[in-house]
């Protein structure tokens, strides 16, 4: 099987099947990035076949130095800024029209999507381009245009967070054990008097 850039180049000298073969690679990958973005299934379609599109027209420039992938996420991240500003909305939103067309979505499910939309953008986005598009750090920082180091620390930000917002009772309890730990047990015997 050939890799992603050796189908490019192959695409640049003229093979449409070099093509074929990438849009069968990423398009189901790519409407899941549009779609964890998006409220409307079928905005994610067509900008899932605009960032084909741009890959097309834009064939001609790309230079094998950075990775396919890395390449085709950029215009996808770009795409969806445009989108935003376009529409003027939120990203990744916690609505019922998020769980349309996600009939199987567990209790679980909608929790984690209600998390991962309750996180500030940059963490937001950090996370969905690592977790759900499966993007290396390297990638992640020359699509966002960010260090890597930036990237690192966003990703364990927003991952805290996420432990924070799914099971926020461990940690209390953890600080009340820290707290009680460090008391005397003079002062334990009147926290607990009523």
């Amino acid at each position: 099987m050939m890799r992603d850039e050796e189908l490019m180049l192959a695409f640049q000298k003229g093979s449409t099947e070099s093509f074929s073969e990438l849009f069968l690679r990423y398009r189901d990958p790519l409407f899941g990035f549009f779609r964890r973005r998006l409220s409307n299934p079928t905005r994610a379609e067509e900008l899932t076949q605009e960032c084909f599109l741009a890959v097309l027209q834009g064939a001609e420039r790309w230079e094998p130095r950075a990775t396919f992938r890395r390449y085709l996420y950029a215009i996808a991240l770009k795409l969806t800024a445009a989108e935003y500003r376009r529409s003027q909305r939120e990203p990744l939103r916690a609505t019922e029209a998020d769980q349309v067309g996600q009939p199987n979505a567990t209790e679980a499910d909608l929790g984690v999507r209600r998390a991962i939309a309750a996180l500030d953008a940059e963490h937001r986005e950090v996370v969905l381009l690592r977790e759900f598009e499966g993007l290396s750090y390297e990638e992640i920082a020359a699509a966002l245009r960010i260090p890597i180091n930036t990237v690192r620390s966003r990703l364990f930000r927003a991952r805290m967070s996420l432990k924070e917002l799914l099971d926020p009772q461990p940690q209390k309890l953890h600080r009340e054990k820290e707290v009680s730990s460090k008391q005397t047990p003079a002062i334990q015997q009147l926290r607990q008097e009523p």
